[in-house]
């Protein structure tokens, strides 16, 4: 895709590693986590369409949807088996990776992964639909407000008005992950697929995160065979912006397992 805007922290050679943000995020979420690495990895980055610096998702009638749309750019990203991390939306499509291509991943580290089909969760189901009937009446900014008051880290009131007005256009690139997300349209959860992931895994979530991600991660840790769980104190769903610190620590950790 042109219009693409990547992302680099040097770091060793010898140990490559890609990082996937969150919807409504951009690759610069990974900077301070990179620099806590002290270059452990070679690690890369973009932003996904319709993200950060990157051109808007301009979908086409017999094209990709968005989940597979940025499944193959980061696929395409990736020429020997590397150190895969993912937040949220990017955990997910991090996840689709290691599922369709184990060889590829030398470790995978998720962190807060919204794969809603793995636990459904009428309260998500509620969130959903009130997004739908906002969006429906053009209230996209309600719609946004809404979304954030569950799985933003900041009062969107309190945004700076060019992030705002980002937001509210995004939002409706948001809404339109249900079939990834919440329906597994990609198949992620197929049987035997998560078991053929034998790179060591680490799914951290935050404790005070949406109830719906422990039952997620629950879901995933009993079908991973290498697996590992990490809940960071004091963090929400956007851990990786309010406590790049811990993050970093347990991706080390996981890093030092593979």
């Amino acid at each position: 895709m042109s219009g693409l805007h990547l992302r680099h922290w040097p770091g060793d050679p010898d140990r490559p590693a890609l990082a996937l943000h969150c919807m409504m995020g951009s690759g610069s979420a990974w900077g301070p986590i990179a620099r806590l690495l002290e270059g452990r990895v070679d690690l890369r980055g973009f932003d996904m369409p319709g993200h950060g610096r990157s051109d808007d998702w301009q979908p086409q009638p017999d094209g990709p949807d968005y989940h597979t749309a940025v499944t193959r750019l980061a696929a395409a990203m990736i020429d020997r088996p590397l150190d895969l991390i993912g937040h949220s939306f990017g955990a997910t499509v991090a996840l689709r990776i290691a599922v369709a291509a184990p060889d590829a991943v030398r470790s995978l580290t998720l962190i807060e992964p919204v794969l809603f089909a793995a636990c459904p969760d009428p309260a998500q189901d509620a969130l959903d639909a009130r997004m739908a009937d906002l969006l429906d009446q053009g209230q996209d900014d309600q719609a946004m407000a809404a979304f954030l008051s569950v799985w933003g880290a900041q009062d969107p009131d309190r945004l700076p008005p060019e992030a705002r007005a980002q937001m509210v256009r995004q939002i409706r690139l948001v809404a339109g992950t249900g079939d990834a997300l919440r329906h597994d349209s990609a198949s992620i959860l197929r049987e035997g697929g998560l078991e053929q992931v034998d790179a060591p895994v680490l799914l951290v979530q935050g404790a005070d995160s949406p109830a719906v991600i422990g039952g997620i991660i629950d879901a995933l840790a009993g079908r991973l065979p290498d697996v590992g769980r990490a809940t960071i104190p004091g963090a929400g769903h956007m851990a990786p912006l309010t406590h790049p610190e811990q993050v970093a620590g347990l991706i080390g950790v996981n890093l030092d397992r593979a």
